[in-house]
């Protein structure tokens, strides 16, 4: 589904901040990406998402070279990829349910069709009672659950997830990782980059370490 050949990157004429990064993700895997701040976690992930190109190196996403790949085609990839970044990207002018629900609109659902599977998501990510609040009324932790909602709605081939839980306490945290797991067993092949040490002692899933924009793995 993914597969990273020696790539590189880097930001104008400054250093490698991803070095050699070579790795492949398989359909309905579940993975765990650490780290210290300032290693590349957001940049790795930036790169999967397609808001980046590397500097070097070959990157395919099911199937696809994304360098050959036609700016045309990246809308249908990006479809297919549930992302939660850390700053969240909310629309400011849509409710919460409106947030969560847009990509289900973008496919061509109408709102009786997903109604109730929003409502049901909204409510086990503790928002079932800012449904129709709008972002800017919300906490950082309410707009984090929202984009995660949003991200997960759609039950995407890959979600990619930047400290999902960096703003919720703990006992939500182990409820947003049991929402994961349930959609990986769904199929979704997930990478999750977390500093949440309990977090990786709740789930036994492989791990990626980056370091000095290197990247290892722990079986």
């Amino acid at each position: 589904m993914v597969r990273f050949e020696n790539v590189g990157l880097r930001y104008g004429m400054g250093a490698e901040v991803l070095r050699d990064v070579s790795f492949e993700l398989e359909p309905g895997s579940f993975h765990f990406l650490t780290g210290p701040s300032g290693a590349g976690k957001t940049s790795l992930l930036r790169l999967l998402f397609l808001s980046l190109r590397p500097t070097r190196g070959f990157i395919s996403l099911f199937g696809n070279d994304m360098a050959s790949l036609p700016r045309s085609g990246l809308p249908d990839i990006r479809r297919r990829i549930g992302v939660v970044f850390q700053d969240f990207r909310l629309l400011d002018h849509l409710t919460t349910f409106e947030n969560v629900a847009l990509p289900l609109r973008v496919r061509g659902l109408s709102r009786p069709a997903y109604k109730k599977d929003v409502i049901e998501l909204l409510e086990w990510v503790d928002l079932g009672d800012r449904i129709n609040a709008l972002p800017q009324t919300l906490s950082g932790g309410e707009q984090q659950r929202a984009a995660i909602a949003r991200a997960v709605v759609g039950q995407p081939d890959i979600l990619l997830a930047d400290e999902p839980t960096g703003n919720v306490d703990p006992a939500l945290s182990t409820r947003l990782l049991r929402l994961f797991i349930e959609l990986n067993r769904g199929g979704t092949t997930i990478l999750m980059a977390t500093h949440d040490t309990g977090l990786l002692d709740q789930h036994d899933a492989s791990r990626f370490e980056l370091r000095d924009g290197e990247l290892t793995r722990t079986p």
